[in-house]
């Protein structure tokens, strides 16, 4: 090392400096050996209270706990592993924070140039790794000063650069021997150490009503993921209903059809009443009939778009982009008295339609979903019907899994008046893996009961996530997984009629079911974490209104052989109840 070259430590606390200094305040670390210098540095800042550090052994599951601590605080968050594999590990969570734009701030510590290319254990070529999955990547020679490239890594994760949205970014710090601190070095003592808080909660908005002057048009809002609480104002204020996706965070409000992707067909070309135009908020992910209508040609659509976004390239979609609400007033419209309350009744009788198919005789489980039989007693358990009590009981903060949790809300879950919970799910690339990490890192970013709904293999994807760091906070979790033995949502996509057909064979249950015996109770004794099994609707509510402190489980026991004709049964009975009350009108 030459005499102006800073030490491994020294350059590993410049980097740390900088990093809190442009607002990371949450680092999550996996061990190893070429990242020593900076966890050493972070130690000293842990000590002093300037920084919150978490320590996950598998670096997957860290760099989707940095993920959910992005989400939950809106700042950036940080994520170090050493070398070599270890960094591959954080693509998925990378891939996830480019498409939903999170400010996921990747430090992958390296061998110094001269090893590189050389054969060195450990050593491969990290920078660009991520390619064009991350904003900015910048790889800082050993014995650098890392402050330029930490600024200019900082304002691109949060979207300083014009045009660019928030998003991923590496920091490659290569560093030389030694990797520890100098022998006189020791760890300052223990101060205060800071309370970093998200806000609280989705809030309600209010706008003007529309003006008179705008004409009467048969718009629908969509609110998709990440739609935030605008939507359902605009909605409001201009007397549209609103179709909301659960993680929109717009679900509430008097203008908000529950199940409203199955009431869409009463409003198609060929009815009374067609949709006329449609305002697009935020990303629609989670439904064909939505994707159906946003296709259609002779209905135009416009894209409230006033910052740029992540989850598609200019000029791939056919919606019209505008950037400011009072354009997009003048291209909705506003709706007719008669437009609104022929969307609320409808829904208001496709709610009902759900919560009697769902509670009443013709929800099956068990023994009776493979005879056919109704269910006696009290009312089984089916997802949608897990879907609907999550959704009602939550508050604080509620996490979705993709695959089926999510969708089942979004049929069966009744919008509340009011927002009452702050809803999160990784719909960037709708992923099933790291989902219990970043509801870990939502729960300690927000800090405040968190809830979240998954299928069991997306519990099973993600069980390490459940390991935490050595004295680290137990987050206030509360994790229902949906246990069906396997993966229920093939069955309910075309790969299901298939199966039915018996053409197949076992081949669709086998490579799409993934049926499993694994035991969750036992799995949750290992990691230390409490532990229910529920299995009627009574039980569950009973539960999910009971207060809770740190971890536990619940596991719903259902039977997904059911599932595909439960869905009929619904469809068949929300167009039945729509169909009378608009012949009624």
């Amino acid at each position: 090392m030459s005499p102006e070259e800073l030490t491994a430590v020294d350059a590993a606390r410049i980097a740390v400096t900088a990093l809190l200094l442009e607002g990371v305040r949450y680092v999550v670390v996996a061990p190893g050996s070429r990242s020593a210098p900076m966890a050493y540095a972070l130690a000293e800042a842990d000590a002093m209270g300037r920084v919150e550090l978490l320590v996950r052994i598998d670096e997957r599951d860290a760099g989707f706990t940095a993920l959910g601590l992005a989400l939950a605080t809106g700042a950036p968050a940080a994520v170090l592993t050493t070398s070599g594999t270890a960094v591959g590990n954080l693509l998925p969570a990378v891939m996830e924070a480019n498409h939903a734009a999170v400010p996921l701030v990747v430090i992958s510590a390296d061998r110094p140039e001269e090893l590189r290319g050389t054969g060195a254990n450990q050593t491969t070529l990290q920078l660009d790794l991520f390619g064009e999955h991350v904003r900015f990547a910048a790889d800082v020679p050993a014995g650098s000063d890392p402050r330029r490239a930490v600024e200019t890594a900082l304002s691109a994760a949060t979207g300083a650069f014009e045009d660019t949205p928030p998003g991923p970014v590496q920091l490659n710090l290569a560093f030389r021997d030694p990797l520890v601190p100098a022998p006189g070095d020791r760890l300052p003592p223990e101060s205060g150490r800071r309370v970093y808080r998200a806000p609280r909660g989705p809030l309600a908005l209010d706008f003007p009503p529309a003006s008179g002057s705008l004409p009467e048009r048969r718009t629908v809002v969509l609110a998709g993921h990440d739609a935030g609480p605008v939507a359902e104002a605009f909605a409001r204020a201009h007397g549209l209903p609103l179709l909301a996706e659960p993680s929109s965070n717009a679900r509430f409000g008097p203008n908000a059809v529950g199940p409203y992707r199955i009431v869409l067909d009463a409003f198609g070309p060929d009815s009374a009443q067609p949709i006329e135009r449609v305002v697009l908020f935020g990303r629609p992910t989670l439904s064909r009939p939505v994707s159906n209508l946003l296709a259609r040609a002779d209905v135009p659509a416009a894209l409230y778009q006033p910052v740029p976004v992540a989850w598609y390239e200019p000029g791939r979609r056919t919606e019209l982009p505008l950037d400011n609400l009072a354009d997009l007033a003048d291209f909705a419209g506003r709706g007719s008295a008669a437009w609104l309350d022929a969307w609320l009744l409808a829904g208001a009788a496709a709610q009902h339609a759900v919560d009697l198919a769902l509670s009443g005789p013709a929800a099956v489980t068990g023994s009776a979903a493979a005879t056919g039989t109704a269910a006696s007693g009290p009312a089984a358990l089916t997802g949608p019907a897990v879907g609907a009590l999550v959704w009602e009981h939550s508050r604080g903060q509620l996490v979705l899994g993709s695959s089926n949790g999510i969708r089942d809300v979004d049929l069966a879950g009744a919008p509340a008046p009011e927002p009452a919970t702050t809803v999160f799910a990784n719909r960037g690339l709708s992923g099933i893996d790291g989902t219990l990490a970043t509801a870990t890192g939502i729960a300690l970013g927000g800090r405040q009961e968190t809830t979240v709904l998954l299928g069991d293999v997306t519990f099973l994807h993600d069980a390490g996530g459940l390991l935490l760091g050595a004295g680290e906070e137990e987050p206030a979790l509360r994790i229902v997984v949906l246990n069906d033995a396997g993966g229920a949502i093939f069955g309910l996509l075309e790969h299901g009629a298939v199966e039915a057909a018996g053409r197949y064979g076992t081949a669709v249950e086998r490579l799409f079911g993934t049926p499993h015996t694994v035991d969750i109770a036992a799995l949750a004794a290992a990691y230390g974490v409490a532990h229910r099994s529920v299995s009627t609707t009574a039980e569950l509510a009973a539960v999910l209104a009971e207060p809770w402190d740190g971890r536990s489980i619940i596991e719903v026991h259902t039977d997904r052989r059911g599932l595909r004709d439960l869905h009929t049964r619904i469809r068949a009975a929300v167009g039945a109840a729509v169909a009378g009350v608009l012949a009624a009108e």
